[in-house]
């Protein structure tokens, strides 16, 4: 397959895996840890509780978008030809675009969305990247 369709397609790869992983934490999240009153589905009702909700009602929302990045990370770095790491940071800033959307769109506690935006994303990508690297030398 040509090189540069394959750093493409683990691009798209990534960023769907990774995308699969989020939704799975945020629907978790919110079955263990619900927000008595509010449907999840309402974009518009969350976005007026969320200032004044808990830090447990951050942990899966953070976990989501970290482990998200982490797996479309590594999905991405494993399938590409070259460029891993390069790759696998494409994936984090996608989904770091994707996280400062949500938080401005669902505007929770400021802590939140620094924490957010700082530890979830890029970092998150690059250990993805590092343990795709990592496997595909110990094979």
């Amino acid at each position: 397959m040509n090189p540069i369709l394959r750093n493409l397609l683990a691009l798209v790869a990534g960023w769907f895996g990774g995308s699969l992983v989020n939704m799975g934490l945020v629907k978790l999240g919110h079955a263990l840890i619900p927000i008595v009153g509010i449907d999840p589905s309402d974009m518009n009702a969350l976005a007026e509780v969320m200032p004044t909700l808990d830090f447990k009602y951050f942990i899966f929302p953070f976990l989501a978008h970290a482990l998200g990045t982490l797996v479309g990370a590594a999905i991405a770095a494993s399938i590409a030809t070259k460029h891993k790491m390069k790759i696998a940071l494409g994936v984090g800033g996608l989904f770091l675009l994707g996280g400062i959307m949500v938080n401005y769109m669902l505007p929770g506690p400021t802590w939140f969305a620094v924490v957010d935006i700082v530890l979830a994303y890029i970092p998150m990508a690059w250990i993805g990247g590092k343990l795709a690297e990592r496997m595909a030398r110990t094979n």
